[in-house]
C-alpha cells in the first residue's frame, strides 16, 4: 500500500512538474510574440506618423503645414499618382503655398498644379468631398484670374463656385468671389447681385466700393452715389477712402459738374500727390474752361507717374 501510494504522488509530481514547463514556455512565447507584435506595431505606427503617409498628411494639414502637406503629398503622388486623398490634399497646399508667395513665377506654378490635382481629384472623389473640391477649384481659378494679363480664367472660376453652391457648399466668400469674377467678364448685373448677397454675410467697405463701381458701370450713379456715402460715413481704410473719391469725382466728371469734381480731385491729391487718375481728372477740368496749357500740364504730371495712362496718352495726342 505504501509502495503504492508513493508511486502515485511521484506519478502526481511529474504530471504537475510537466504542466508547469508547459506553462513556462507557453508563457514565453505569448510573451516573445506579444512584445515582437508591439514592437512591429511601434515600427509601423512611427512610419506612418513620420513618413510619406496619409495618416501623417492629415496630421501636417490640421497643423497647418501646407509645405510640408505639398511635400508628403507629392512623394505620395509620385508613387501612386491617382490616389485620391493626396491629390485633393495636394491642390489644396499647392493653393495656400501659391498665395502665400510673393514671387509671381513661382506663384502661378503653384496655382497650376493646384488647379491640376484639385480637377484630378474631383474625377474620383466621394460625393461628400465633391463640394468643398469644387470651392477650391474656383478659388484656384480666380486667383489665377488675377495673376493673369488677361481675364481668361473668370468664367472658370464663376463655373466651379457656382457648382459648389449648388452641390451644398457653404463658405462666405463665394459671393464676393463670384461677383469679383462678374465683374471681370463685364456682367455687371450678375456682378452687383453678388455684391449685394455678400453684404448680408459682411458690411465691408471694399463691397461697397465694388457695388459702386458696377453701378457706374451701368450708368446707375444715384445707386452708385449712395454706396459712396455708407463709405464716407464709416470707412477707416484711406486707400478705400481715396477710391471713392475718385469714383465720385469722375461721376460728377461726366455730368459737367466740374467744381465739384475739382473738390474731389484735390481732395485726393491732398493724400496722394501721385494719383495719374486725380491728375487726369484735373486736366479736363482746366480743358472744359478752355486753360489749354493747365490741361496739357495735368496731364504731363499724370504721364511722369503712369507713363502709359490711356487717358492722358489719348488727350496730348489731341492737342499735339
Amino acid at each position: 500500500m505504501m509502495k503504492l501510494k508513493a508511486l502515485q504522488s511521484r506519478e502526481i509530481f511529474k504530471k504537475k512538474n510537466h504542466f508547469f514547463k508547459k506553462l513556462v514556455v507557453s508563457t514565453f512565447i505569448l510573451i516573445a510574440v506579444s512584445s515582437g507584435a508591439f514592437f512591429a506595431w511601434r515600427a509601423i505606427d512611427s512610419n506612418l506618423n513620420n513618413g510619406n503617409s496619409i495618416i501623417n498628411l492629415k496630421s501636417k494639414w490640421k497643423k497647418y503645414d501646407y509645405q510640408q502637406v505639398y511635400d508628403i503629398s507629392s512623394a505620395i503622388l509620385y508613387k501612386s499618382p491617382f490616389n485620391i486623398t493626396a491629390r485633393t490634399y495636394n491642390g489644396y497646399a499647392a493653393f495656400f503655398l501659391a498665395v502665400s508667395n510673393s514671387d509671381v513665377v513661382q506663384s502661378l506654378a503653384f496655382i497650376d498644379e493646384s488647379i491640376n490635382s484639385l480637377r484630378i481629384a474631383l474625377q474620383g472623389a466621394k460625393f461628400g468631398s465633391v463640394s468643398q473640391i469644387e470651392y477650391m477649384l474656383g478659388k484656384a481659378y480666380f486667383y489665377k484670374n488675377l495673376q493673369s494679363s488677361y481675364y481668361y480664367y473668370a468664367d472658370l472660376a464663376v463655373h466651379y463656385l457656382l457648382k459648389s453652391k449648388k452641390d451644398g457648399y457653404k463658405a462666405d466668400d463665394i459671393p464676393e468671389l463670384l461677383g469679383l469674377s462678374y465683374a471681370s467678364l463685364g456682367m455687371t448685373m450678375e456682378s452687383i447681385s453678388a455684391f449685394t448677397e455678400a453684404l448680408l454675410v459682411s458690411d465691408d467697405d471694399m463691397l461697397l466700393l465694388s457695388i459702386a463701381e458696377q453701378y457706374h458701370n451701368v450708368g446707375q450713379d444715384n445707386a452708385a452715389e449712395q454706396y459712396l456715402f455708407r463709405i464716407s460715413q464709416n470707412c477707416k481704410d484711406e486707400q478705400i477712402i481715396l477710391k471713392s473719391h475718385l469714383l465720385m469725382g469722375n461721376i460728377y466728371l461726366e455730368r459737367d459738374q466740374f467744381d465739384e469734381a475739382e473738390k474731389e480731385f484735390n481732395f485726393i491729391l491732398e493724400k496722394n500727390e501721385n494719383s495719374a487718375d486725380s491728375l487726369y481728372g484735373l486736366g479736363v477740368i482746366y480743358e472744359s474752361r478752355g486753360d489749354v496749357i493747365k490741361a496739357r500740364s495735368e496731364w504731363r504730371k499724370a504721364l511722369r507717374i503712369q507713363n502709359n495712362h490711356p487717358l492722358a496718352l489719348k488727350k496730348m495726342a489731341d492737342y499735339k
